[in-house]
């Protein structure tokens, strides 16, 4: 039993988006952790295209790495928000990782306790016909109003970024 080469792959992938997201949340631009965020979605889609989901990929890819993450740079450079190092991003650290590493080595000892190394057998892969059918019944309402909610974000930052839109003449 030897190591696959999905295997070397996925642990290749997890670790550009463990490193990446690192970056998300370490760097002092805006603009870079949004780029940096583009990098750690795209790895997190190949992750689910090593684990032959790749309708989750596709759909990973064209709703966050082509909506929000665009949306989110877009608004940002509308709004006209400092995009270089900020100072007020300049806090203590030490708040954050032992939270957050709290939490990762909490979840580490739960998944390893939960599962001990066990093969898992997975079902049959699904249709993408089936998920759709599901999707487009179901979920088509939260779905819509996600939608709406991004546009009024996108109108909002451009009346923000616009001080001559609202301004009364006298």
């Amino acid at each position: 039993m030897g190591i696959e080469p999905a295997d070397i792959l996925l642990a290749a992938l997890g670790v550009v988006a463990l490193g990446s997201a690192a970056a998300v949340v370490t760097t002092r631009q805006i603009v870079r952790a949004g780029l940096w965020l583009v990098v750690t979605l795209g790895a997190v889609a190949g992750l689910y295209l090593v684990l032959t989901a790749e309708l989750v990929a596709w759909v990973q890819v064209l709703l966050y790495v082509g909506a929000v993450v665009v949306l989110l740079l877009f608004a940002v450079m509308l709004t006209r928000a400092p995009i270089g190092a900020s100072d007020d991003l300049d806090r203590p650290r030490w708040p954050a990782l032992t939270v957050g590493g709290g939490a990762g080595v909490g979840l580490a000892a739960l998944l390893l306790d939960a599962y001990r190394w066990t093969r898992v057998d997975l079902p049959p892969p699904g249709r993408a016909e089936v998920l759709g059918a599901e999707v487009f019944r179901h979920w088509v309402l939260p779905f819509e109003v996600l939608s709406v909610l991004l546009l009024a974000a996108l109108v909002g930052a451009i009346v923000l970024s616009r001080p001559d839109i609202g301004a009364r003449g006298e």
